[in-house]
């Protein structure tokens, strides 16, 4: 495939290595079950997962986290990845219907009919290949998909946050999306969580906007976000999962893992805190 219609990676060789077999090296790593002995061995699938809640930093700071979720996940042939736009180029929520995304582990296809029906079910989405064209957060979940499920599709949908309104009717089109999909589909939210400020802080704020995901509660989230000041950057893919998670019938949500960017670089004055959540 050529042209527009694939697109390369913006990150690879920054926060992912753009070796293959060294990138394999790391996912096994993250992925695989060389836990330490202080982590809870609880490695059974989560079989009836409706989505999940991912960090995309770099994955020396996040990767262990993202990992510790998806092997806990079903594979499925097709996933709705929700992501933030920290860039602010495009569309606020834009969606890519055709095409492939290149990783060094090879090309992923779009999901195209069901990026069709995502589009119908939620008027707000704009086709815009921008938005997506420098964006991380998306990029960095693919690896550990391909390292983990091998064949699978998905649709990519960009997110600038915006009022709780259009992020709720994101996820109900989010929701009537997968509910007509005819196949098990599975959504992830990327986000990271509090940005730059000292370790207890952020794990103070972060704890907030958890029991808020782990009650099932988006406009309570959407709410403390702001009460609080809590620079979660991927909110609005978060409202967005729960919103969609709470119409398909979710019952509760687990936090996997948790930890700050001081746990691999020792530096507790200005962290960044990363979350791993299942929704079922």
């Amino acid at each position: 495939m050529q042209g527009p219609e694939l697109r390369h990676p913006a990150v690879a060789g920054r926060f992912y290595p753009s070796n293959p077999e060294i990138l394999a090296r790391h996912l096994e790593n993250y992925v695989g079950c060389g836990a330490s002995a202080s982590e809870p061995q609880t490695e059974e699938k989560v079989a009836n997962a409706i989505g999940c809640m991912v960090p995309h930093a770099g994955y020396i700071y996040s990767g262990h986290v993202a990992g510790a979720v998806y092997r806990r996940l079903p594979a499925r042939s097709s996933y709705i990845i929700l992501c933030p736009n920290h860039f602010g180029r495009g569309a606020p929520l834009a969606i890519m219907s055709k095409g492939a995304w290149l990783t060094p582990l090879g090309s992923v296809p779009i999901d195209s009919s069901l990026a069709q029906v995502a589009s119908q079910s939620c008027h707000l989405l704009a086709e815009d290949a921008h938005a997506h064209s420098d964006e991380h957060s998306l990029e960095v979940q693919l690896p550990f998909l391909q390292y983990l499920v091998k064949e699978f599709s998905f649709v990519p949908f960009s997110i600038v946050a915006g009022g709780y309104a259009a992020l709720e009717s994101l996820g109900r089109g989010v929701a009537r999306t997968v509910a007509k999909a005819g196949k098990p589909v599975l959504i992830i939210a990327s986000s990271d969580m509090n940005h730059y400020e000292p370790d207890d802080i952020t794990r103070l704020k972060d704890q907030i906007a958890i029991e808020k995901i782990l009650a099932l509660d988006p406009a309570g989230l959407y709410d403390v976000i702001r009460r609080e000041d809590i620079s979660m950057c991927g909110y609005g893919p978060a409202v967005a999962l729960l919103t969609a998670a709470r119409e398909l019938g979710a019952k509760r949500a687990e936090l996997v893992k948790y930890a700050t960017s001081a746990d691999t670089s020792g530096d507790h004055s200005t962290v960044v805190g990363y979350a791993g959540i299942v929704v079922s």
